[in-house]
């Protein structure tokens, strides 16, 4: 199995915050429109309507775990044409670190109120300033649209005065891609890296050749490869798969950021984040890796203990050292 060697840090379950059936109660109607979200079963489910589906489940999503989050100042503005929005504090905090939080959806689906959870969540556990931004979604806009938007929002950093340092940058699933990706792009530009790197459930691997894709088919509750296939067709636009600018994991991983990758066990994407890491220390990068035990894709977002949890970890990996 991909990492049997590796020395990874695993959550014990521990004992449920609430009356046995309660959370399961309560999470329910939040997993089905997390599985609608990734219900693809075929490339032809890319069709309008189909996806307008998908985006209407993210956007319920993002109402239904809204009003269980301890929400900061939301302050929506537009870079030119992309609709952006900064979370913040609402107490006196640092100002002179921020970060930069790249949404999921599989690069078709995705916007600002999906991404409000999430941002929330980094904003509360840090107490720094996150801002978020609305890319171009596929097919309407396939790669590198989504890639361009990113470097927009961290020029619009680097324009208001911080330092590349002073940056970190954060996202789940296809936003893990992204923020990878975008890492990848600096570098060949030359320019400086953010100070850090946090992923949760990251997509590294379009060519979808971890075995996990298979292995963990009947574990994952919300994501099948016919979706990976179906969305990957529509996004990459017949570039090759395994380009780094797909695919980060086939890229090279010297200077960049010390990375927290968060995953949990019951991914088909498992082996995306295992063999990051395993890329990432052969080339001499820190990346700490987190399995979460009978976790889903991106279990973040949701008003759970463990994920309670997984943001303290956050928390602890961003705030050291600052």
């Amino acid at each position: 199995m991909d990492g049997k060697k590796l020395s990874l840090r695993r959550k014990p379950r521990g004992n449920p915050p609430e009356a046995p059936g309660q959370e399961d109660h309560r999470l329910a109607p939040m997993m089905r429109a997390l599985k609608a979200i990734h219900s693809v079963g075929a490339p032809d489910s890319m069709a309008p309507e189909d996806l307008a589906k998908q985006r209407a489940a993210q956007e319920v999503l993002g109402r239904l775990v809204a009003p269980m989050i301890v929400m900061k100042k939301w302050e929506p503005f537009h870079l030119k044409d992309m609709a952006c929005a900064w979370v913040k504090p609402d107490w006196p905090h640092v100002k002179h670190r921020v970060i930069l939080y790249c949404h999921g959806g599989g690069y078709t689906s995705g916007n600002l109120g999906y991404s409000r959870p999430l941002a929330s969540k980094l904003s509360n556990a840090t107490g720094w300033d996150t801002l978020c931004f609305e890319y171009r979604l596929a097919p309407e806009h396939p790669f590198p649209a989504a890639v361009d938007d990113a470097r927009r929002a961290w020029d619009y950093l680097m324009y208001l005065g911080y330092g590349a340092r002073d940056v970190v940058v954060a996202g789940d699933s296809a936003g893990g891609n992204l923020a990878l990706v975008l890492c990848h792009q600096l570098k060949q530009a030359g320019r400086q890296l953010p100070g850090k790197l946090v992923l949760m459930s990251p997509w590294t691997d379009m060519t979808a050749s971890g075995r996990s894709y298979t292995q963990r088919a009947d574990l994952d509750p919300t994501i099948t490869l016919d979706y990976i296939h179906a969305v990957r067709e529509v996004y990459a636009g017949g570039q090759s798969l395994d380009s780094p600018l797909l695919s980060p994991l086939f890229g090279d991983f010297q200077g960049f950021p010390s990375t927290l990758v968060q995953v949990g066990s019951n991914e088909i994407l498992y082996s995306d984040s295992l063999r990051l890491r395993e890329r990432m220390e052969e080339a001499g990068t820190h990346c700490r890796l987190e399995v979460w035990e009978d976790m889903w894709h991106v279990f973040q977002m949701f008003p759970i203990r463990r994920a309670a949890q997984a943001m303290d970890h956050i928390s602890r990996f961003l705030l050291e050292g600052t």
